[in-house]
This record gives C-alpha cells, structure tokens and sequence, in this order.
C-alpha cells in the first residue's frame, strides 16, 4: 500500500506547481511581449508604406471627449476611433483606411468645425482604444453636458436686454445653465472679458465694457466649486488643481461666426479667480475709418504703407488697440501677390490669407527666435507682435533695411518717446534713422451713446483748456479752420437700452502720427536724442496730438471732452499748460 504524501509533501508539490504556473505565466508575457512589439514594428512600416503618421494607443492617454465623437458600432464597422480632441485639431486612428473612413472623417471635420489627422494603427492598438467605450457611458453625459449649446446661448441672448438683467435671470436657472447665461449675457452685451471671482462672501461677475468693468451679478458662495469646475470643463484644463494657475481655450459657434475664449485660472484668498478674453472676430473694426484716422495723419499714413520696405510702430499701453490698427494696415495690404507672417503672442484673432506664428516661449521660440525663421519664409510683409528687447529690434531693423515692411509695437506714451525707448535698448542710431518710416501712438475712448447723448456746456476752465489746445493745431495738419467762440459739444446722457443704460456704446482711437523727415533723422543721428525735440519737430511737420485729434472728434459729437481730457491729459501736458 503506498504511503500518504505528508502535509510537508503536499506543500512543496503545491510550490513546485505554482513555481511552474508562474515562470510559465512570465514566459507566456515575454511571448506576448515580443508578439506586441513584433505587431506594432509590422503597423509603423504598413502606415510608412500607406504614408500616414503611426502611433500606438496603448502608449497614447484616450481623451473619453474624443472617443465619443465616433459611435461604437461604427468604431468597430471601420475599425476606426477619435483618440484626441485639442482645441480646433482631432485625431483619428484606424486599422484599416478605406473610402468610408475618409468619409467619416468629412463628417468630423463639418460637424465639429476642426481640422482631422488620420494615424494608422495595429490592431491591438485599435482593440485597446476599444475597451475605453466600456466605461464611456459613465462619463458621456458629463461629457456632453458640459458643452455649450448654440441653441442656449441664443435663447439666454433673447432673454437678457443689458447685463442689468443677469442676476434676476440667475436666479432662475439651474447651476448648470449659469455658466451658459454668463456668456450669452457677456455676447449680447458686446463685453470683451468677463471676470468671476469668489470673495469672502459671494462670487461676483463683472464685465469689462469698453474697456470699463461693470458688476454683472453676484452669485452664491455655497455654488462657486460647482461653477469653476464647469469652467474648468469647458476650457479643458485640470479640474483637481486649485493652487496653481492655468490657461484654457472655449471655442463657440454661433451660426457662421466661430468666438474663441482665452481662459485664465488664478489661484486667490477665497478662491480661484476665472478671466475670459472673448476673442470675436465681428468686434473689431479692420477699416482706418473705422478705428479712426482721419485727414492729412490718414494720408501720410498710406503713403508710408505703400512703401515696400521700412517700419511701422505702433505704440501705447495695453489695451489701447495697437494690434487692432495693425491688422487694419495687414488687411490693407493683403493682396494675392503680397506674402505676409505675423509672429504674435498670442494669436488673437485669424485672417484670411495672412501666415500666423505663435510665440511658444517653453520650445524656445520666442521673438527673436521666430523672427529670424520667418525671414527665411520670403516674406513682402512681416509683422511682429512686440519689440521688447534689442535682439528682436536689431533683426526687425535689419529687415526693414533689406527690403521688407516690418509692423511691430513698443510701450511708449506718445509717438514722440518710441525713438528714445528704441535707443536706450542699445539700437544704433545710424540703423535706426533710415529704417523707421512712421510711429502711431494711440489710446482708446468710449463713444457716446449716439441715443441719448446730450449737449453740454463746458466750465469755464475745462473751455479755456480746450480752446488751448485746439489753437495750437498747426496749419500743415489740413484741419479745416473753426470758430473756438462758437464750439459745441456733447455729453453723457441718461442712457437707454441701446448702450445698456451706460451712456457709452464702443470706443474710438485717438492718435498722433509722425512720419520721418531729415530734422527727425538729424535728431536720431545727434549725441542726445531729445523726445520734445522730436515732438516740436513733428508738429511743425503736421501731426495732430492725441489730445487735439480727440477734441476734433468731441467737436464732431462722438465723445465727450471728459474722455479725452482724461485719456491724454498726461502725453499732452505741454500743450495744455
């Protein structure tokens, strides 16, 4: 009879088993291993052989947005899936290309407005993204609800006459519909930021409206970690990271017109502060009548434009619609037989026909190094967001000499001071003279309600001061000659649903222009470079100050001398004293 196996038999038999599973389980992974890097090696020569990028999912993070966009049974029908969705790019990954997938693709593109990249993958690869649909339907509807609809804001558009509507409305909607009311109140309402802050107590929204913030509403504080992380949904950043900043994008489409939302996340005491800059394309005006340059400036203006080579510098602080007077002069330039790139930091808004280049500062591609890309592009027309620094101003001033028209700007305070801030960079004089052809400085006032605007009369003082200022407006300027005894001018009314019951409805420049002439060069070329100098010589060529253009424009109506008194007192101290 054989003997029982012992209790210490019986175990060593159970380790030799699974000492034997396990070195047979790590060997059938080795196999698996090298069959999986055999299988991808054979995927990237078939997508070299069919030329489309290759990549491996397994090794890529599924955005869950992304998948959605292509429905399961027609993921495995084409043996096809959306892996990524970033901003206006999607990308698509199939095992198997064929004219139902490019047909798919078209519908991508229409539906969703973007632009399709088309991987090849194996069929592993595909098969993993695949099993990402298992878990889709637990986050579908959080990844639909957070998009907003054309049909809401247009709805939330109807409801709201003027911000002053948009606590009331608040407080009839769900929290998920908040977020969706703000932007349509701030699309109706023509604002071009919009601000939600939590404070102590309460959330606040406020719109920036031509240029002023103004209180929208007030929300409850119990709301705000329901209201950010919507935003934060939205703009596709990381919802968990409350201690440090970030920086999103919304994009919408309302009917034709696309409105890309530049979104900032800051860290604050009682909260993270939210700033969106709603970048809409039909809010800016592309037309010099328009933005406001008018008479002899006008003129030499386009004279210096259609010059082939040299520079043009727009100068003032921020938000005072540099880079809105520059794209004006890009699209006047923008014909089929002229090559224009733009460096910009960021690009804000797109034009037809014209190459732009963002500035992205964590690859090393800044001004000076984007610049020196772009002239080897054989550019006519070369645009650069800012000059800040001599090696940017060197390249720029270089290019300007060797035959292109370079546009740029510089934060001076008047037209006058951008020749000192370019020297005391280090630019030589001697470069300088022969490559600038004209500098336009500039602010932005509000317009007066065209509605409700009102006659004023003016105290004694505030006449004596502009009746100062307009005497001194030189005769090579072309103004028309007036009457200061019998001058008239219009105020603040008490508003009306046009300007929201504000009073003010957009804004206008004001500028002074100056354009080279030998005076100025000598100037430049002189020992000291004196700003005043200039100024006097540059109004006894013909330019108006900012001050007097801005009065010109009060005596026509458009805006009051209160604004423009407030906007140029400090450039124009001289001429008002």
């Amino acid at each position: 009879m054989p003997k029982a196996p012992s209790i210490e038999d019986l175990l060593k038999d159970k380790k030799d088993k699974a000492k034997s599973s396990a070195v047979t389980g790590k060997l059938n992974e080795k196999m698996e291993d090298i069959r999986l890097r055999e299988e991808e090696k054979l995927a990237e020569e078939k997508a070299q052989s069919l030329s489309l990028p290759y990549i491996s999912l397994r090794e890529f993070p599924i955005v869950p947005e992304a998948l959605a966009l292509i429905p399961r049974e027609t993921a495995r029908k084409l043996s096809t899936v959306a892996f990524l969705q970033s901003g206006d790019e999607i990308r698509v990954a199939t095992n198997a290309p064929s004219p139902e997938v490019d047909a798919l693709i078209k519908k991508i593109m229409d539906e969703q407005h973007a632009h399709v990249v088309l991987y090849y993958v194996s069929e592993d690869s595909f098969a993993h993204a695949e099993k990402m649909y298992d878990i889709l339907p637990e986050i579908k509807e959080v990844i639909y609800g957070y998009r907003i609809k054309e049909e809401d804001l247009l709805k939330y558009q109807k409801e709201i006459a003027s911000p002053a509507d948009l606590q009331d409305r608040i407080a009839k909607v769900n929290v998920t519909d908040v977020t969706t009311l703000i932007l349509g109140a701030a699309l109706k309402s023509g604002a071009s930021d919009v601000h939600v802050e939590a404070e102590e107590e309460d959330v606040k929204v406020r719109f920036r409206l031509d240029g002023v913030l103004r209180d929208a509403a007030k929300l409850p504080k119990d709301l705000w970690k329901q209201i950010i992380g919507r935003f934060k949904l939205l703009a596709g950043v990381k919802i968990n990271i409350e201690d440090a900043p970030q920086d999103g994008r919304i994009t919408i489409y309302l009917g034709k017109e696309k409105i890309d939302i530049r979104v900032s996340f800051l860290p604050t005491a009682f909260g993270e502060s939210v700033v969106m800059r709603i970048l809409r394309p039909t809010a800016i005006a592309l037309e010099f009548d328009s933005l406001g340059i008018r008479g002899t400036a006008l003129e030499r203006l386009k004279r210096e434009i259609a010059r082939p080579n040299g520079m043009i510098i727009t100068t003032g602080p921020t938000g005072s619609g540099k880079t809105t007077t520059l794209y004006a002069v890009l699209k006047k330039l923008n014909q089929p037989d002229v090559k224009i790139i733009t460096l910009e930091d960021p690009i804000e808004y797109k034009l037809e026909g014209i190459n732009q280049s963002q500035i992205e500062h964590s690859k090393n591609y800044g001004f000076a190094q984007g610049l020196r890309s772009i002239l080897r592009q054989d550019p006519d027309v070369v645009m650069v967001g800012e000059i800040r620094d001599l090696e940017t101003a060197d390249i720029a001033i270089q290019a300007a000499l060797t035959g292109h028209l370079v546009l740029s700007t510089i934060h001076t305070n008047s037209a006058s001071g951008a020749i000192p801030r370019f020297m005391s960079m280090g630019v030589k004089p001697f470069l300088l003279a022969p490559a600038l052809n004209a500098v336009i400085a500039q602010r932005l006032v509000r317009r007066l309600c065209k509605d409700c605007k009102e006659p004023v009369t003016l105290a004694p003082d505030v006449l004596k001061q502009v009746k100062q200022i307009l005497s001194s407006i030189p005769q090579a300027a072309g103004e028309k000659s007036m009457d200061l005894d019998t001058l008239k001018f219009m105020g603040l009314g008490k508003g009306c649903d046009t300007c929201g019951h504000f009073g003010y409805k957009g804004r206008v420049g004001i500028y002074e222009i100056f354009t080279m002439n030998k005076e100025i060069e000598k100037i430049i070329l002189s020992t000291e470079v004196s700003e005043y100098q200039i100024q006097e010589l540059a109004v006894k060529e013909g330019m108006l100050t900012m001050a007097q253009d801005g009065l010109l424009k009060a005596a026509d109506g458009f805006i009051s001398v209160d604004e423009v008194l407030s906007v140029a007192n400090v450039v124009d101290a001289e001429a008002t004293a």
